[in-house]
């Protein structure tokens, strides 16, 4: 008998005992093992403490577990009790966290397996996981190439069929953006409908945990699981959870979706434009109706962004001085100590600093943060006008597929605008999600769609739909 390979197939033979937990934990550690040395999507694979989970969960299986038995995959800036959480950056290379983030322990009590710990860019501050303290990870599709930032080792993991299910951190497009990339699905939910508490910071008003998938219903599965109030979150919406996986028939009808093709123009390479095109074909083929609309501030997400996220990044980032948390420096006075310390940090990771310091600074804060923060209210608004017609906006999830290994290193500008079309939805609060819609020379395209807030059910909806007119193949080697 073949193992289950989706998170709702392994749930429902897990619970009937067609298969066991420990079976099923088995074959994704075997998968891992098998491929991981290729693609550096782990950073480190837990087999022996998930097989004693899963022997757990075997023995005394918890009532309607949502999650039984599925392995799942955790990027490594959400802390994770006893595991060591080191965002990809030497300055916490050694670091095991005394407790777990609020998603972890809703994750297990809903009966997922921990395997491992994944890639991703330095403090999540990337769009192609190589700025990653610990080795670049490489796309399943074709090895000299990025998988996208900053979770990318979130993305691979799926993406290559280790793992049915993994989660991915989003503060300007960490999820969306290397979902397109690696051709699955990826989710960045409202702020404040999943719990930030155990998230290594970056950009605290834009940061929000998610999770990657292949199919609608397993992140539908996986949100209903982690989303939800949580007191220690002070940020954290009391809005209910509704089932977000009771819509799924394919059925758009009635569905508007707004297309803002004023965005959509140079710089987006035409293989894209037209598996974007495609895809909103397909969307129309299953109900939904097109209406243009226009998003004038939108265009200036980029720079908005890149002022916001890294004075927040400043601010938070100040914690690791070797005092507070960082592994400190021996030798020497005080400031010798931070110099250790700090220096540990990476290129990009001292960059975004030295930008947010700069714009938070005496003689610039009023002409910078002050500004883009007025800018980022003027975003929010267009988003407000356009959802008073429509229920999504569609937009290509980047503007182009995945590029290679190396290619944007050296500049940074043309590396951060792979964010043009996702760091809008950060700004705004609002949910998104990249859905695969075909290839482009062989290489994933992904369609993103932005909801109201809270609105996530709507978005898994149409997700659902484009996947079933549309079904993503997966990489040639994949698992």
């Amino acid at each position: 008998m073949s193992l289950p390979r989706t998170a709702c197939e392994i749930r429902a033979a897990v619970a009937a005992r067609q298969v066991s937990a420990v079976e099923v934990c088995r074959d994704a550690v075997r998968r891992i093992r098998d491929t991981n040395a290729s693609l550096n999507a782990f950073l480190q694979i837990e087999e022996d403490r998930a097989l004693a989970r899963a022997a757990e969960l075997d023995r005394e299986p918890p009532p309607n577990a949502p999650l039984l038995g599925v392995p799942i995959a955790v990027k490594d800036n959400i802390c994770t009790s006893g595991i060591r959480t080191t965002a990809a950056s030497r300055v916490l290379e050694g670091y095991v966290p005394p407790y777990s983030a609020a998603v972890i322990e809703r994750l297990e009590a809903a009966g997922a397996v921990i395997v491992g710990k994944t890639n991703c860019d330095e403090f999540a501050m990337g769009s192609s996981t190589e700025h990653s303290a610990f080795g670049p990870t490489r796309n399943p599709w074709d090895r000299e190439r990025t998988p996208g930032g900053s979770s990318g080792g979130s993305a691979v993991a799926v993406a290559a069929g280790m793992v049915p299910l993994a989660l991915g951190s989003d503060t300007g497009g960490s999820i969306r953006q290397p979902a397109a990339l690696c051709g699955v699905l990826g989710l960045k939910p409202t702020y404040g409908r999943v719990s930030r508490y155990g998230l290594i910071a970056f950009g605290s008003s834009l940061d929000q945990i998610g999770p990657f998938g292949a199919t609608a219903g397993d992140v539908a599965a996986v949100l209903a699981a982690i989303a939800g109030h949580d007191s220690r979150d002070s940020t954290s919406a009391q809005t209910a959870v509704p089932d977000y996986g009771a819509r799924l028939d394919g059925d758009l009808s009635g569905v508007r979706v707004g297309v803002p093709r004023a965005l959509i123009t140079d710089g987006v390479e035409a293989g894209v434009r037209a598996r974007f095109e495609e895809g909103l074909r397909e969307l129309t083929a299953a109900g939904a109706s097109l209406v243009d609309v226009e998003l004038p501030h939108a265009g200036l997400a980029i720079p908005v962004y890149y002022l916001v996220a890294n004075a927040e990044a400043s601010s938070n980032l100040a914690r690791f001085d070797g005092v507070r948390y960082g592994t400190r420096g021996s030798n020497g006075s005080v400031s010798d100590m931070y110099e250790q310390t700090r220096g540990r940090f990476g290129a990009e990771v001292k960059r975004r600093i030295m930008i947010g310091t700069f714009v938070l600074s005496a003689g610039y804060f009023d002409a910078y943060y002050v500004k883009a923060q007025k800018v980022r209210a003027l975003i929010r608004k267009d988003y407000a006008a356009a959802f008073e017609r429509v229920d999504a906006v569609a937009v290509p999830t980047t503007p182009t597929p995945a590029f290679k290994l190396g290619e944007k290193t050296d500049d940074p500008l043309q590396m951060y605008l792979s964010d043009v079309f996702t760091a809008a939805a950060n700004l705004a609060g609002l949910p998104a999600v990249s859905v695969p819609c075909g290839l482009s020379s062989g290489l994933p395209v992904g369609l993103q769609l932005t909801g109201r807030p809270f609105e996530e059910e709507g978005l898994l909806r149409a997700a659902d739909a484009l996947l079933r007119r549309s079904p993503m193949p997966r990489p040639a080697d994949s698992l």
